[in-house]
């Protein structure tokens, strides 16, 4: 069973409003946060464009680069931190934004500023236009990647259960398209490896009572977990921010993320 946290509707409200109640308390992600807030505006300005002007799925790459990249560039300046500023701006009028967005959309290897760049402004296109995805995204369908564009996942989630003695189901977020979607608790997203002895669990309750890493030593890659149950005010693509400290304990481990979030951890 599929489950969509934007298909119609506009998220962007809500995630600011988590990003700054978690400002407010987590100071060692204040620049992450302070980034995300600036590009909420103009992921909802996106957002609104791309509604009334719907682009062809051939013209997604030119859309991007000449609609919503310019916001995401005026944002970056106004929210990011300095050497951010500078690399984007270099590369924006010196690139081919056109070129960023295509690569993005390939699943191609890219510096991180390109990357950084094409998926910001990309992605909310791709979530608030869910049909756009599927023509742009990869032709993987398994269970590990999303069901709408085959993109990897970005973190998963426990959602909340209606019935007090029942665990709430687990949920992989798209790193693409935001979908959400089913699937097993105690299984690698990453691999698929069962094998619960190899597949550990990080977490800092002190510092995050709702999140934490589950990790396979068989593939050592890992993602952030959001659990909901314990935080109901919790929203994932928000609070995966605020787990840097988690991110780099597995890091020096040897584990790595599946995929980086957008602001490359």
């Amino acid at each position: 069973m599929m489950e969509s946290s934007a298909v119609g509707t506009q998220p962007w409200t809500e995630r600011r409003r988590r990003a700054e109640q978690l400002l407010a308390r987590e100071e060692h992600a204040a620049g992450l946060l302070n980034l995300y807030i600036a590009l909420s505006e103009a992921w909802t300005e996106i957002a609104q464009d791309v509604a009334g002007n719907r682009p062809a799925p051939d013209e997604v790459a030119d859309y991007v680069a000449t609609r919503a990249m310019p916001r995401v560039l005026d944002r970056t300046l106004i929210g990011g931190p300095e050497a951010l500023r500078e690399a984007v701006v270099g590369r924006f009028h010196e690139g081919d934004p056109a070129a960023m967005v295509r690569a993005w959309l390939a699943g191609d290897e890219q510096p991180v500023t390109d990357r950084y760049l094409a998926r910001a402004a990309a992605s909310p296109v791709l979530e608030t236009v869910p049909g756009l995805a599927r023509s742009t995204g990869s032709e993987a369908r398994d269970a590990r990647h999303c069901p709408n564009c085959g993109g990897l996942p970005q973190l998963s989630y426990f959602g909340l259960s209606d019935e007090a003695l029942v665990s709430a189901p687990r949920s992989l977020v798209c790193s693409r398209c935001a979908l959400s979607w089913a699937y097993p608790r105690m299984v690698c997203a990453g691999c698929g490896n069962e094998d619960t002895s190899s597949l550990p669990i990080f977490s800092d309750h002190d510092l995050f009572a709702s999140l934490r890493l589950d990790a396979c030593e068989v593939c050592k890659g890992y993602l952030v977990t959001v659990d909901r149950p314990k935080d109901r005010d919790a929203v994932p693509v928000v609070d995966e921010l605020v787990a840097l400290p988690l991110d780099l304990y597995a890091r020096e481990r040897g584990y790595r993320k599946l995929t980086p979030n957008l602001m490359g951890f």
